[in-house]
């Protein structure tokens, strides 16, 4: 699994990630203070996905892509003390493999 946090993430950036959002609602999000990138496998990032919305209160929205190892990426919308923890929170119960 792969994580990596963007702070005041640009215009382009936000773009980008809601034209290839996923899931939910297809309105643009209100922008945030920080995303969150998490990367791995299917069965990790919905394990992932649900510890960081119950962790913190945070936006996780599956992001497409085309991998030919199908791997997945989230992404973890919030202000940035919330984003932070909820990839901390991943990243220990990863660790500690209690999905």
């Amino acid at each position: 699994m792969d994580c990596r946090m963007i702070k005041s993430p640009g215009e382009g950036t936000l773009a980008i990630l809601n034209r290839r959002k996923g899931s939910g609602p297809k309105a643009a999000l209100e922008i945030p203070d920080a995303v969150g990138l998490v990367q791995g496998k299917l069965i990790e990032m919905v394990c992932a996905a649900d510890v960081a919305e119950k962790a913190v209160g945070v936006t996780v929205e599956d992001i497409r892509g085309s991998c030919p190892q199908n791997m997945i990426l989230l992404a973890i919308f919030g202000d940035t003390a919330s984003v932070e923890a909820a990839i901390e929170e991943i990243k220990r119960k990863e660790k500690e493999r209690k999905w």
